[in-house]
C-alpha cells in the first residue's frame, strides 16, 4: 500500500476561525485543507491517504450534520471531528451515533483539538490498511476455481480432507491437490492463516458466501 502524507480538511463559514485553525493544526506539521462551505467540501474528491475532517455544525446551506449523512449515504469514510458554539446533548448524541470520533464545544482548549485530531488521523490510516488488505485478499480469492472455493469453505469450517472429499463426492488426493493450490493463490502460510483470511472476507459455510 503506498503511503501517503496525511492531511486535515477544515469545514467552517467564519474566515477567521478557518485561519486560526489551521495555523493551529499546520504547527503540528500536518497538512491542512480549508473549505467555506459543506458545498464546497463536497466538489473535491477525497483524499488518497489517512485524513479527517474537522466540521462546523451550524452553516449556510448544508450543515455539519448534512455533510455526515451525505458522506455516509455516498460510503465516504472519513473521521469527523465536530465543533460548534451551539452543541447540546441530542445534537452530540445525534452526530456520534452517526459516526462522529469528537464533539467539541466552542471556546475548547486547542490541546483537546489537536489529541483529536491526531487521534482521528491515525484511525483513518489503520481503517484505510484495513480495507486495502482486505480488497487484497478478496482479489487473490477471485482468482480461486469455483471448486477451489467450495474446499476452501469446508477446510476453513474445519473439515479434514477425507470429510471435504465426502462432501464433494471426490478423492482425498484431489483434496490435497486443490488445498494445495488454494493455499498457494492465497498465500497463506498455515491453516490458521487461512481461517483468518476467510474470516476478514466473511466466507463461511459450506460453499462459501461470495465475500463482501
Amino acid at each position: 500500500m503506498t503511503e501517503f502524507d496525511p492531511i486535515v480538511m477544515i469545514v467552517d463559514d467564519d474566515p477567521s476561525v478557518r485561519r486560526s485553525t489551521e495555523r493551529l493544526i499546520r504547527s503540528t506539521g500536518l497538512n491542512v485543507r480549508t473549505f467555506a462551505s459543506a458545498g464546497e467540501f463536497l466538489d473535491h474528491p477525497r483524499p488518497a491517504g489517512p485524513a479527517c475532517l474537522v466540521l462546523d455544525v451550524r452553516m449556510p446551506g448544508l450543515s455539519g450534520m448534512d455533510l455526515q449523512r451525505e458522506l455516509t449515504q455516498a460510503a465516504v469514510h472519513i473521521p469527523i471531528i465536530f465543533v460548534t458554539g451551539h452543541g447540546d446533548i441530542p445534537l452530540t448524541v445525534r452526530a456520534m451515533k452517526a459516526g462522529a470520533v469528537e464533539f467539541l464545544t466552542k471556546p475548547f482548549r486547542s490541546r483537546s483539538l489537536l489529541e483529536a485530531v491526531h487521534a482521528a488521523v491515525e484511525r483513518d490510516r489503520l481503517a484505510q490498511k484495513a480495507r486495502s488488505e482486505t480488497e487484497e485478499l478478496r482479489q487473490r480469492y477471485e482468482q480461486l476455481t469455483p471448486r477451489e472455493r467450495e474446499v476452501m469453505s469446508l477446510v476453513v469450517a474445519g473439515l479434514l480432507n477425507k470429510q471435504v472429499a465426502g462432501e464433494l463426492a471426490t478423492t482425498e488426493r484431489t483434496i490435497k491437490f486443490h488445498r494445495a493450490h488454494i493455499m498457494q493463490k492465497m498465500r497463506a502460510e498455515s491453516l490458521a492463516g487461512l481461517v483468518r483470511m476467510a474470516e476478514s472476507l466473511e466466507i463461511s459455510g459450506p460453499g462459501g458466501s461470495h465475500p463482501r
